[in-house]
């Protein structure tokens, strides 16, 4: 096993997570010292560890640094790191902490330093260079043994457009070369899975400046893929007892400040829209639930009619910095498969775990298998940016941990990723490279129902007030299809794959017998379509794999005689050739096979 000393004394295996944070912000510190041997001068901003690696925020002056420069910096900082020097940690005051960086001249560091409560303050030094840190770090710099500088970013100072703009250099290190090797691998093939890339590929859905940044355009074969995930979902709601429902895409403003969205997502949403005449705020809705829960007060509620299951494939508006959009997974209009639930207390576990099965089941149907269960619980430290009192929290907590309990899952506890009104049970999944994505999730809640007063008359003759439970197995549909698109490289489970068949004719000659087999397919339910276009085969069946379409068939004069197909898998894999109504019965097989 493979372990890392650090300067705390601790000595860590390197697949701990906190093991790789520090390693990485150690790195950070040797790209910090190699960029100051190579451009004296140089001012310092922050550079932390991220996900994977580290960045370091730096101020170069007039000079302007390249892709092409960042080899000569990878160069210095392995012939610091061969140095073998160490990290050393030294405790000064904080006025010494100022007179030292208004001496380098550094006045980021100066500006931290005054943020600072007076006491101590810890500086590491690493050979020429002193930076101000908390630690720890690694003991010896030359365990960082393979290095690649990423990229070069603009950032500006503390996120404040209105300050300094900064030059932000990524990186990653790792104590063996053929760590690093394979970590490039890695990304070279998500580079290949990149869902923008395949969604154009295969003619999903696009972007327009003139629509607006983060609104995507779903093309006819991803509204189609779209339908498809719909109805599934559907279908699984039905046999739970969901009810279908409809909301507007607008609402009151009112309606969020009572709901509590106002306060804790206003700066996060469209700015309100007053109406010319009357003066009415409305707002772009950011959540469905309000909206679900006027829908449960629209008439008195009896605990007979209870549990009461809402579904609606809702779509909502939230504005996101033009610099976090990404593709489909960071948007700023996206469709949740939402559904909220209303039960009476004592139903409220067997609700939770029946929406746990709604959930494992879609996960399995769509071939993912890697997944834990995070219990995301408030902040124990922090009440204030919560609503409720400690009582529904502690109700709400306790009732997610032992349905999870009770379903057997594999949970991980994390504290201050709650929603304001509940906790959560967040379903993070690892795809085909191994990335975690935070997939459906689950939320128990006591408070929106008091803040709505939502009740109903229980077998005592008097009101109660139902919980709320709050679900979407996919999270949302662009979310999704932008994670299942990377998960399988765009080669789509046949049931749900926009296109399942294409059709080429040799020539001209045999398209009549091609239309003839599309119209079978089409008839028995098959997605067909015909490619007769005036191309080579080679170039067509290329460009039919590129479009990740599952069956490629090809017909000619032996075909159309004697009533068959020649049979290829996207791939290149050649099953043969077969009579039609063979081939329907495979592809219907193989559909009926993947629904379970």
């Amino acid at each position: 096993m493979l372990t890392i000393a650090f300067t705390d004394g601790t000595i860590r295996p390197w697949d701990d997570p906190e093991a790789k944070k520090i390693f990485w912000h150690s790195s950070a510190h040797l790209m910090a010292e190699a960029l100051e041997a190579l451009y004296p001068g140089v001012k310092f901003g922050v550079g932390p560890a991220v996900e994977n690696g580290f960045y370091y925020d730096v101020d170069l002056g007039d000079r302007q640094i390249t892709e092409e420069d960042l080899k000569a910096v990878e160069a210095k900082m392995t012939e610091l790191a061969r140095s073998k020097e160490t990290f050393e940690r030294e405790e000064v005051s904080k006025a010494d902490a100022m007179e030292y960086f208004k001496k380098k001249g550094d006045p980021y560091k100066c500006e931290l330093i005054e943020a600072l409560e007076d006491g101590t303050i810890s500086f590491y030094r690493n050979g020429n260079f002193t930076d101000l840190c908390r630690g720890p770090h690694v003991k010896h710099a030359d365990d960082i043994k393979a290095i690649k500088l990423m990229s070069i970013a603009g950032a500006y100072w503390k996120g404040d457009q209105n300050r300094q703009q900064l030059t932000r250099i990524y990186g990653i290190t790792f104590p063996k070369k053929t760590m690093l090797d394979e970590y490039l691998a890695l990304l070279e093939e998500a580079r290949k899975r990149d869902h923008r890339k395949i969604g154009k590929e295969m003619e999903l859905f696009t972007f327009s400046a003139k629509v607006g940044q983060g609104l995507p355009l779903w093309l006819p074969k991803g509204a189609d893929l779209r339908y498809r995930l719909e109805q599934f979902l559907r279908k699984v709601q039905a046999k739970y007892g969901y009810l279908p429902v409809i909301t507007p895409h607008i609402g009151n403003k009112d309606l969020y400040v009572t709901s509590g969205h106002w306060a804790h997502y206003g700066a996060d949403s469209f700015r309100p829209i007053t109406t010319p005449q009357e003066g009415e705020e409305y707002l772009l809705k950011p959540m469905n639930c309000p909206h679900h829960c006027e829908i449960f007060k629209s008439k008195p509620r009896s605990y007979k009619e209870l549990p009461l299951r809402f579904a609606e494939f809702g779509t909502v508006y939230r504005y996101e910095q033009s610099g976090e959009l990404h593709g489909l997974t960071r948007v700023r209009s996206f469709t949740q498969d939402d559904a909220h639930l209303f039960c009476r207390p004592d139903q409220l576990q067997e609700e939770f775990e029946k929406v746990i099965d709604i959930i494992l089941y879609v996960f399995k149907t769509l071939d993912f298998k890697n997944y834990k269960a995070q219990v995301s619980l408030r902040d124990p430290e922090d009440h204030e940016k919560y609503i409720g009192t400690d009582e529904n929290w502690a109700k709400a907590e306790a009732a997610i941990q032992q349905a999870a309990a009770a379903k057997g899952l594999p949970t991980v506890v994390e504290y201050g990723e709650a929603a304001f009104y509940g906790p959560k049970l967040d379903f993070m999944v690892k795809d085909a490279l191994g990335r975690e994505w935070q997939l459906g999730t689950i939320q128990v809640d006591y408070n929106l129902p008091e803040r709505f007063e939502l009740e109903y008359v229980g077998a005592d003759g008097e009101k109660h007030r139902p919980v709320m439970i709050h679900r979407a197995p996919f999270g949302s549909l662009e979310r999704f299809v932008a994670v299942l698109l990377e998960h399988t490289a765009g080669k789509l489970p046949l049931w749900l794959t926009p296109e399942q068949v294409v059709i080429l004719p040799i020539s001209e000659k045999f398209e009549g017998y091609a239309n003839k087999v599309c119209e079978l397919l089409n008839n028995s339910d098959i997605r067909a379509s015909l490619d007769s276009r005036n191309e080579t085969m080679g170039k067509r069946i290329r460009e039919n794999e590129l479009k990740r379409i599952p069956y490629i068939v090809v017909v000619g004069e032996k075909e159309e005689t004697d009533g068959t197909v020649a049979v290829r898998r996207q791939g290149g894999q050649n099953d043969g050739t077969m009579p039609v109504e063979d081939f329907i019965a495979r592809v219907q097989g193989e559909v009926k096979a993947q629904l379970g």
